[in-house]
């Protein structure tokens, strides 16, 4: 009986060993490494330097302000609409600053007939023939009178001029020709100046314009005029010819490419100007990532 008890400790020990060695096998295994959902991108060049870069509208992308905070009364445009400058995009609410006007314009009309009024005094006085029957002083002293009230009316109408300039500016309208890239406000919201987030984004989509950013480490092989391929994020079959516009004298800290101004990284770069057009092979959006390949 002991014996046959051994024998059955023995094999379930042997068990137990094999069990815990596969395992231990089993978790030491490593996963198949799975191929990338799409193929990386190879330079078209003998020799080339790489480059990160996003998506911008022609002469970059306009953040649309306000000149003070306020409630929002009315949205003239839309995303994607094409605006002419001068065009009205938002409504400030204006209600206080006409409210005042309706007080200063009837303050207009006050200081115009007191205007009169010290007008017509002072010309009775000039028309008497006989300079004995009045006296000097009072003559000077309607004609200050005149002048007193002349500076009181261009003082009422300059007021009136002034509500109504800040009332204009309280209708935001387009600085130039664009394209409403993004609407963030809607009626009834309040828009403060100096917002993280624009009210409105407009840009200019008769071209793109690539801003690539280039390691400072690299930055001594970058030449002006360096013909330079791109391949959008995603597809490595589709290269885009981009057109050298200009480089940046100015080596800034790198922005991460989520469209954020505050997110930054260490590294310092050198951005270089690329443009292209819309074409049909290649759908591009403003804020788009970018690999570009500059030949050497």
């Amino acid at each position: 009986m002991t014996m046959l008890f051994s024998r059955f400790s023995f094999y379930l020990a042997l068990a137990g060993m094999a069990y815990a060695g596969m395992l231990v096998l089993r978790l030491s295994a490593q996963d198949p490494v799975l191929p990338p959902p799409h193929a990386p991108t190879t330079t078209p060049f003998t020799n080339s330097v790489a480059a990160a870069g996003i998506v911008e509208a022609q002469g970059e992308n306009l953040s649309l302000g306000v000149p003070v905070a306020g409630l929002v009364t009315a949205v003239y445009a839309r995303v994607w609409d094409n605006v002419q400058p001068g065009q009205p995009l938002l409504q400030l609410d204006d209600r206080e600053l006409r409210a005042s006007l309706i007080g200063q314009r009837a303050r207009v009309l006050v200081a115009e007939a007191a205007e009169a009024r010290q007008r017509g005094m002072l010309a009775r006085l000039e028309k008497v023939a006989d300079s004995r029957a009045i006296i000097r002083e009072e003559l000077e002293t309607r004609r200050s009178d005149v002048q007193v009230a002349q500076a009181e009316l261009a003082f009422a109408c300059a007021t009136v001029a002034q509500t109504e300039a800040l009332i204009e500016r309280l209708t935001i309208r387009a600085p130039r020709a664009a394209t409403v890239l993004q609407l963030n406000t809607r009626p009834g919201e309040f828009v403060m100046p100096g917002a993280a987030r624009p009210p409105m984004l407009l840009g200019d989509l008769s071209y793109f314009q690539i801003r690539a950013d280039i390691d400072e480490q690299v930055a001594p092989r970058v030449r002006p005029g360096m013909k330079a391929v791109g391949f959008l994020k995603g597809d490595t079959q589709k290269p885009i010819q981009l057109e050298f516009v200009r480089i940046e004298p100015f080596i800034v800290p790198k922005t991460s490419l989520t469209g954020s101004s505050i997110e930054r990284v260490d590294t310092r770069v050198l951005q270089l100007i690329y443009r292209c057009q819309m074409a049909d092979e290649n759908a591009i959006y403003v804020g788009q990532q970018i690999d570009l390949y500059l030949q050497e």
